[in-house]
């Protein structure tokens, strides 16, 4: 007998803990995900990146990317909003994205996705990078390439008000 009251008291705790567990769980969640935006909204993406091919590094390149914004729109699935200059074309375009956790720290994942334009349409490309601490690292293929990336995370500057 003592050891079914036993059984039923520790069932009965861990019944009424769980619920409080769960709750902290979705709110320690929805901390991260308004830590991720807050820290990838205007923010300058700035580092290096080399090439990676046959399992041979290239030399290290000068890397840039201005981020607008980040939304989640459900589940995992976030949209980054990403200024993209090349050549006289400047457009802000949507990214749809997967955010994935490791502990704290964002993992920003990219899955087979075909870019527009001229050049990219023969490739599907895949990345994998992760966000912390005003940081990012991450790893990136695309057909018979793919690379290496590392960086600062800078907020930029609010524009300054026009003088009257």
């Amino acid at each position: 007998m003592k050891t079914n009251l036993r059984q039923f008291i520790a069932a009965l705790g861990l019944f009424l803990i769980m619920p409080v567990h769960a709750e902290d769980a979705k709110t320690k969640a929805e901390e991260l995900e308004a830590k991720f935006k807050d820290a990838m909204t205007a923010v300058t993406m700035s580092g290096r990146w080399c090439p990676l091919k046959d399992g041979v590094l290239g030399p290290e390149k000068e890397d840039k990317y201005t981020i607008v914004s980040v939304e989640k729109s459900g589940g995992d699935s976030w949209v980054i909003r990403a200024r993209i200059q090349y050549g006289k074309l400047d457009i802000v375009a949507p990214i749809p994205v997967q955010v994935k956790w490791a502990g704290d720290t964002a993992v920003i994942v990219v899955d087979h996705m075909v870019l527009p334009g001229p050049g990219y349409a023969r490739n599907a490309y895949s990345a994998r990078v992760l966000i912390f601490e005003n940081t990012y690292a991450g790893t990136w293929s695309g057909g018979d390439h793919g690379g290496l990336m590392n960086g600062v995370i800078t907020k930029d500057k609010p524009a300054s008000p026009e003088p009257k």
